[in-house]
C-alpha cells in the first residue's frame, strides 16, 4: 500500500483553532490502523473558517475536510477520507472550493500548497526562477523590470518600488542594505504573517533579487516579536537556503553576495515607521527620523538603503520569473498587479483573499465576506489599519485602487479590512484612533505627542454635549494641524478615521445630519 499525503496547516491562525492537536491525532489514528501516513504541515490556505482544514492527496486531486477537530478524526478514518470518501466535513476538491476558485493568487500562489520548509517543494513549484534570471541580468534591467511592471509599496504609502530601488542603485557607497519591514502592526492584517509562516523562500528570494539588482550585500527582516511561530521558520528557511547555496557569499555560483538575517522589534507599532525601523534596528530608541536624507541615501547605518514590507518583496519574484507584462496586467489605473486584502472583524468568512485591483468592497465583504458575522447589516468597514478611514456603505462600490480611495480621503495601505456591523458606536471608534495615537506615538513631534492627546479631551466633550458646535470646529482645526504638521505618518493619518467617522457618521456624536451637511 502506497503512502498516504495527508496536509495539516501549521499557520497561527490554524494552530490557535486546533490545528497541532489535530495533525496529532491524525498521526496516532494512522499508527493505530496501521495505515502508513505522511503528515505534512503546510502553510493555511487562509480560509480561516474552514480551518483547522485537512487536505489529503488523492489521484484526482487534493481532497479538502474541514473544520476538522479532533473528535471529528477517527470518524473521518471510519469513512475513508485517507482515499477522498464523503463527510459531514467534506468540501471536495480543495481547487473547486469557490472562496479560493475566485481569486487571482500571485504572491500567495503556493501558501498551503507546500511544504514550507521544503526547498524541494519551492523549486518544483516555480520558486528560485526569478532568482535565477535575475543573476542573469545587470541590476539596472532588474531595476526596470520591477519598475515596468508598475510595483507599488504594499505598506502604505504605495510608493513606486521601482524608484526606490533605482535611487539606491545609483548611489555610491561601500556597502548597501536591504531592509524588510515584517513588523506587522494593523489591526486585521495577517498577510505578511502569513507568507513568512507558510512560504518564507518568496521572500528569501525577493529580498536577494533587490539585493542583487541594488548591489546590496546584507539584507534585514525586522519582525514584530509577536509573530514566534514566523520567527522560528524563517530562521530555518534561511539556514537552508544558504546551504542550499540560494544565499551567501557567492549566490548560485554568480559571485555575487547576498546574506540574510531576523532581527526581532519589540513590539513598538511606531516602529513600522520605516525611519524608526532603522533606528530600532541600530540598537536606538525607535523615534522617527527626519526627512531628507531619505533612508534610500542615508538608512541603515548612514548607509544606501532599500526598505520595502513583505508583500511587496515577496511579489517581486513572480515579476522576475513571468516579466514585467505578466504582472501588470492585473489591476487597474497606477494600481497595477494583486493585494492579499485581509478580511476581519464582524465577518462570517474571514481570511486571506488576493485579488487583482479594481474590485469593490461590496464584492469583498458579500462574495468573499459572506456578509457580517452577527448577521445585521454591514455599517461601516475600516480598511488600512488603525489609521486607515472608516468607509462607508455608501462607497462600498468604489473600487479598491490608490487613487480612487485617495479621491475619498481613505487609504488601503496594507489591504487590511475590518468589519463593523449597525450596532457600532462610531464616536467610540473615533476615539479610540485618537487614544491609540496617544499610546503609540514616539513623542518626536508635537502635533502627534499633543494633538492626539487634545483630539480625546476634544471627542469626549463632543459625545457629552459640551459646547458642541465649538469643540467640533476645533476638532477638525486640530486634525487638519496633526495631518499636515506630524513629522510621520502615525500623527498625519489618525485624523483619517476620526474625520471619516464625523462625516460619514455625524448622529453618533449627537449631530443631527442635516447639520453636518
Amino acid at each position: 500500500m502506497s503512502t498516504i499525503r495527508i496536509y495539516v496547516p501549521i499557520d497561527s491562525s490554524a494552530l490557535s483553532l486546533g490545528a497541532g492537536k489535530v495533525a496529532q491525532v491524525i498521526a496516532a489514528e494512522a499508527a493505530r490502523r496501521g495505515i502508513d501516513v505522511e503528515l505534512v504541515r503546510n502553510g493555511s490556505r487562509g480560509a480561516f473558517w474552514l480551518e483547522p482544514m485537512v487536505e489529503v492527496q488523492t489521484p484526482a486531486g487534493r481532497m479538502a475536510y474541514g473544520p476538522v477537530q479532533p473528535k471529528d478524526v477517527a470518524g473521518l478514518f471510519d469513512a475513508g477520507f485517507t482515499g477522498g470518501a464523503a463527510h459531514a466535513l467534506s468540501l471536495g476538491l480543495t481547487d473547486d472550493i469557490p472562496w479560493l476558485k475566485k481569486q487571482e493568487r500571485l504572491t500567495s500562489a503556493r501558501i498551503g500548497i507546500t511544504d514550507p520548509l521544503s526547498l524541494d517543494d519551492y523549486v518544483d513549484h516555480g520558486g528560485f526562477a526569478g532568482l535565477d534570471n535575475a543573476l542573469a541580468m545587470s541590476g539596472a534591467e532588474v531595476v526596470k523590470t520591477v519598475t515596468d511592471a508598475g510595483l507599488r509599496g504594499r505598506g502604505g504609502a504605495a510608493f513606486p518600488t521601482g524608484i526606490k530601488w533605482n535611487t539606491v542603485l545609483g548611489a555610491n557607497a561601500d556597502r548597501k542594505y536591504v531592509v524588510c519591514n515584517a513588523d506587522e502592526g494593523d489591526s486585521g492584517t495577517f498577510s505578511d504573517r502569513m507568507i513568512m509562516e507558510g512560504d518564507p523562500y518568496c521572500l528569501i528570494e525577493g529580498m536577494t533579487i533587490a539585493g542583487i539588482a541594488v548591489g546590496a550585500t546584507q539584507g534585514y527582516i525586522y519582525l514584530r516579536s509577536e509573530y514566534p511561530h514566523a520567527f522560528a521558520t524563517l530562521k530555518e528557511a534561511i539556514r537552508r537556503a544558504r546551504a542550499g547555496g540560494w544565499l551567501g557569499d557567492d549566490v548560485r555560483g554568480s559571485g555575487k553576495a547576498f546574506e540574510l538575517e531576523v532581527r526581532l522589534g519589540a513590539g513598538a507599532y511606531i516602529c513600522g515607521e520605516e525611519t524608526s525601523l532603522l533606528e530600532s534596528l541600530e540598537g536606538k530608541r525607535g523615534i522617527v527620523r527626519f526627512k531628507p536624507p531619505l533612508p534610500a541615501l542615508e538608512g541603515l547605518f548612514g548607509k544606501p538603503t532599500v526598505i520595502n514590507n513583505v508583500i511587496s518583496l515577496a511579489s517581486v519574484p513572480i515579476i522576475l520569473t513571468r516579466g514585467s507584462a505578466y504582472y501588470r496586467d492585473y489591476g487597474m489605473g497606477r494600481s497595477r498587479g494583486t493585494l492579499p486584502f485581509q478580511l476581519a472583524g464582524n465577518v462570517k468568512r474571514g481570511g486571506l483573499v488576493e485579488k487583482a485591483f479594481g474590485l469593490t468592497m461590496n464584492e469583498l465583504i458579500h462574495d468573499f465576506g459572506g456578509g457580517s458575522l452577527s448577521g445585521r447589516p454591514v455599517r461601516a468597514v475600516q480598511v488600512g489599519g488603525p489609521l486607515g478611514a472608516y468607509v462607508p456603505e455608501s462607497q462600498f462600490d468604489v473600487p479598491l485602487d490608490y487613487e480612487e480611495y485617495a479621491k475619498h480621503q481613505a487609504m488601503i495601505g496594507h489591504g487590511g479590512i475590518v468589519v463593523f456591523d449597525d450596532t457600532v458606536d462610531m464616536a467610540h471608534m473615533a476615539r479610540y484612533a485618537m487614544a491609540f495615537c496617544a499610546i503609540e506615538s514616539c513623542g518626536k513631534c508635537t502635533p502627534c505627542r499633543i494633538g492626539s492627546t487634545r483630539g480625546v479631551e476634544v471627542i469626549d466633550r463632543i459625545v457629552a454635549n459640551e459646547a458642541r458646535g465649538r469643540n467640533i470646529a476645533l476638532l477638525q482645526s486640530l486634525c487638519d494641524t496633526m495631518l499636515n504638521g506630524s513629522l510621520c505618518a502615525l500623527g498625519g493619518m489618525a485624523p483619517y478615521p476620526v474625520l471619516s467617522a464625523l462625516n460619514h457618521f455625524p448622529e453618533d456624536f449627537g449631530i443631527a445630519r442635516s447639520a453636518a451637511a
